[in-house]
């Protein structure tokens, strides 16, 4: 358990040095980064300040030790555009990101497990079909568009829920149900598909054969057997829900990360860009590390380099 933890642990440590450095270099692969972050108005003599101001004109290697040391301790420099230390926005907008993209991994887990067990188990009844029908709408709708589509039905023409801001419970359930929708596609499909490959083994027939309820044959038998593949597709959309949420958050105006990360492109405000986008990768380094060290968790026979 040890060395299956610290091996994953040294992996995560690697991928952030990684991401780090890949955006570092994406603010230089762009072109001149005193150019980009001032207006077109500036003058030479006010870019060429700036550059100094920023340490652009050290070497490469000095800039990126520099960027390094002080990433590691969540220091990315002052917003461009807000004035105040990048990290604190950041933070300041992960309450909302967390509470929309819960709200959608509950709806999904709610929503497409029941319909995957129940349908893995008749295939071909209404139950299945509504499964199949969920999946097909989470794979191939687009976000956007679906967004739009249900502000214009359910915000504007009946009125039932708001359309943006965070202002009231109710403002959470349109901004969910549109992001939850792909990943309770997925989790539908494999679930289905996971039960359709055990249904038929013996421990399931002997379940049934002992009169057991269909409720607790889903539960403890079958569930328990698809939970390594199901933790992986929930952590991994997890990361989505919190990384992939930007245009869902901007067409709500939900006070997110997301939304914020748009707003800084759209700025040319790179150290709050860099903020965001190493922050987001952190917590999904972190989730699939929390991941991998689940499976040890839910099957103890699995020992990663460990034979």
């Amino acid at each position: 358990m040890k060395r299956y933890f610290l091996s994953r642990l040294i992996q995560s440590v690697f991928l952030l040095f990684g991401v780090l450095l890949l955006v570092f270099l994406m603010v230089r692969m762009t072109g001149d980064p005193a150019r980009l972050m001032m207006s077109r108005e500036a003058s030479p003599e006010e870019v060429e300040s700036f550059r100094e101001a920023m340490g652009f004109n050290r070497p490469v290697l000095v800039q990126f030790w520099d960027f390094f040391t002080s990433a590691i301790v969540g220091d990315f420099g002052r917003s461009l555009h807000f004035k105040t230390p990048a990290m604190k926005m950041v933070l300041d907008r992960l309450p909302a990101t967390l509470q929309l993209a819960c709200v959608a991994l509950l709806l999904a887990i709610l929503v497409a497990i029941p319909l995957g067990l129940i349908g893995g188990f008749n295939p071909g009844s209404t139950v299945d079909s509504l499964g199949r029908m969920v999946t097909l709408f989470g794979q191939s709708i687009p976000n956007f568009w679906l967004a739009l589509i249900l502000i214009i039905f359910f915000a504007v023409r009946l009125g039932w829920l708001p359309s943006f801001g965070r202002d009231e419970w109710t403002s959470v359930i349109l901004p969910a149900f549109v992001l939850s929708l792909p990943t309770m596609g997925r989790i539908v499909r494999l679930t289905r598909a996971s039960v359709l490959e055990i249904r038929a083994e013996d421990f399931i027939r002997t379940a049934y054969s002992k009169g057991l309820e269909p409720k607790v044959i889903y539960v403890k038998h079958v569930l328990g057997n698809i939970l390594i593949p199901l933790v992986s597709v929930l952590g991994v959309s997890f990361g989505y829900l919190l990384g992939g949420s930007s245009y869902i958050e901007l067409i709500f105006s939900w006070p997110g990360m997301g939304s914020l990360f748009l707003q800084a492109i759209g700025w040319r405000d790179f150290p709050l860009v860099q903020a965001t986008a190493i922050f987001v990768s952190v917590i999904v380094i972190t989730l699939n590390l929390l991941t991998d060290i689940s499976y040890v968790i839910i099957d103890p026979r699995i020992r990663y380099g460990e034979e």
